[in-house]
């Protein structure tokens, strides 16, 4: 999702008027007299207020003195206009009529944009092209998404009604994607995460200690807030995406050649490696560290987490999810959710008979631990154990090839490598302290891990839905289609069916010519003697 960073919230939004004797409004909003120094700097200055605000406009006039624009909910819960004239004795466009600001819900905004266009994303991304050529493509989306509060966390539906289909996704022990929760709501806003978050929480994640991992947008960051501690900690512990946070970073400073220097700090499992890149950074500017301290170490660096991303520093397994649902955007919604429904019935079906298999077969630990554990295995050969504390499982061990010292508090679940306490997998060091002291290196691999507790994610069964002739009757609320929210397309429809002997169209009489009566052309495909037009006149 988005990322919106403090220092954001200060920066002025239309540097392109100039006069200094109009103050600049606090909350971003504009104002009668505001003067700007172009035509073009009105139109830009719009569009970015625009797009900020997740609202729309329509412009009613355009022209070369005068711009005026309303609200594309004006009349209908939005009083929202704006008109700005050129004043030709001072040289400037000049604000004089302003309705704002938007009165309209943001629940019914469209999530795409229609002034996001290629000129303003040009501009966002000139700077970023300028001080590196070599940019990536992944770069400039970040930008896009972080500059103008443009998501791609939220899926859009393409059908005959906006809308945004906010998803919630795990992982099982077998590293299996697991979809647990699907809202199509109006938009991304603070009630409709509120409302997806709560349902969440109540009906779904009733666990405590959970880690709950997004972008730092305003819109879920308000929703936590209002969840009355359920989404913080001891509950549950909310964590942000180190590649949003990279995208912030790189939006704030322009330092291309720094990302991946912060990007390393959120993936460092041990707090001397983050001490050692952390003064490495700062060394090139406190300002990078001191923007950077603005965010609790513990909701972007594995070294601080305590253990509740379980190694995840992305959101990108709803990124996976998001391509999987394309093809369903296009649906009406009572059809997406009822191929959403199968398809989950389908998914859930299968990963379970796959883990009965596993079990039957044998198999007491997923994929994952047994490749890991067999490289570990091999790993801790060469690794020299002293014992400390027998009774309390602590030792410290020394790997021969490199020579470096690490301590082991099996009891604690530590050690210094940091590997065991992310991923609650033994790691080598803790497999050759076990070789050493004859215990079951068994004891230390996370209960998720193993295939029992892979079958029971999907112990959930789906009834089959049936004739709805035989539903309970429904007795609650009932609702109807927002108007606001319905999609109008721009133009003559396009035609993508390919036409066959079957279509009416194929039905209908040869087109005959009203000139000269016959068939198979129309008046203005008449070929013409010479030179003569259609009413037999000389050119």
């Amino acid at each position: 999702m988005r990322v919106l960073d403090l220092e954001d919230m200060h920066i002025p939004e239309f540097p392109n008027y100039t006069s200094a004797e109009i103050p600049f409004i606090a909350d971003g909003e504009f104002a009668v007299g505001m003067e700007f120094s172009s035509r073009e700097g009105v139109i830009k200055a719009i569009k970015e207020y625009t797009i900020r605000r997740s609202v729309d406009y329509r412009v009613y006039e355009s022209e070369p003195l005068t711009f005026y624009a309303k609200c594309t909910q004006y009349g209908s819960g939005c009083d929202w206009l704006i008109r700005v004239s050129m004043i030709s004795q001072k040289y400037c466009w000049v604000i004089r009529r302003y309705n704002g600001s938007h009165t309209c819900t943001r629940a019914t905004i469209s999530q795409d944009p229609s002034k996001l266009d290629s000129n303003t994303i040009a501009e966002a991304i000139k700077p970023l092209v300028e001080a590196d050529p070599a940019l990536k493509v992944k770069s400039v989306i970040a930008e896009v998404q972080s500059k103008f509060n443009y998501t791609v966390d939220g899926t859009h539906l393409y059908g005959k009604y906006k809308g945004c289909l906010l998803v919630a996704v795990s992982q099982d022990g077998n590293n299996n994607i697991v979809p647990i929760a699907f809202a199509i709501v109006e938009g991304e806003t603070s009630d409709a995460w509120y409302f997806f978050l709560s349902n969440l929480r109540q009906h779904v994640v009733t666990r405590d200690g959970v880690g709950l991992i997004s972008d730092r947008h305003e819109s879920i960051n308000a929703a936590v807030e209002r969840s009355n501690g359920a989404w913080s900690p001891p509950r549950a512990f909310h964590m942000f995406c180190i590649r949003h946070i990279e995208s912030n970073f790189l939006r704030k400073f322009k330092a291309p050649y720094l990302q991946k220097l912060v990007v390393n700090l959120g993936y460092l499992r041990t707090v001397r490696e983050y001490e050692v890149r952390y003064q490495r950074l700062r060394e090139r500017g406190e300002a990078y560290t001191n923007w950077l301290n603005r965010i609790p170490r513990e909701q972007y660096a594995l070294a601080f987490d305590g253990g509740y991303r379980w190694g995840h520093m992305t959101t990108n397994l709803v990124e996976c999810i998001n391509s999987v649902l394309k093809g369903a955007r296009n649906l009406p919604v009572t059809a997406l959710v009822k191929a959403t429904f199968y398809r989950l019935n389908e998914l859930f079906t299968r990963k379970r008979a796959e883990a009965e298999d596993r079990i039957n077969a044998g198999h007491v630990f997923s994929d994952i631990v047994t490749s890991k554990l067999h490289e570990n295995q091999l790993a801790s050969g060469n690794i020299q154990v002293s014992c400390f504390d027998r009774q309390n499982e602590v030792f410290e061990v020394r790997e021969m090839s490199s020579g470096l010292e690490f301590a082991v508090d099996l009891r604690g679940l530590r050690c210094d490598c940091g590997e065991f306490q992310v991923d609650r997998i033994p790691c080598q060091h803790v497999f050759a302290c076990c070789a050493n002291q004859r215990l079951d290196w068994q004891l230390y691999v996370h209960d998720v891990y193993k295939m029992d507790q892979v079958r029971r994610v999907y112990r959930a069964r789906f009834r089959p839905l049936g004739n709805p002739t035989t539903w309970p009757a429904y007795n609650g609320p009932r609702f109807i289609p927002n108007p606001f929210l319905r999609r109008v397309a721009k133009g003559r429809p396009r035609r993508t069916r390919f036409l066959n002997e079957m279509d009416t169209r194929m039905l209908r009489r040869r087109r005959r010519c009203r000139l000269c009566g016959a068939e198979g052309h129309s008046r203005s495909r008449l070929r013409q003697p010479g030179g003569a037009n259609a009413s037999g006149e000389d050119q």
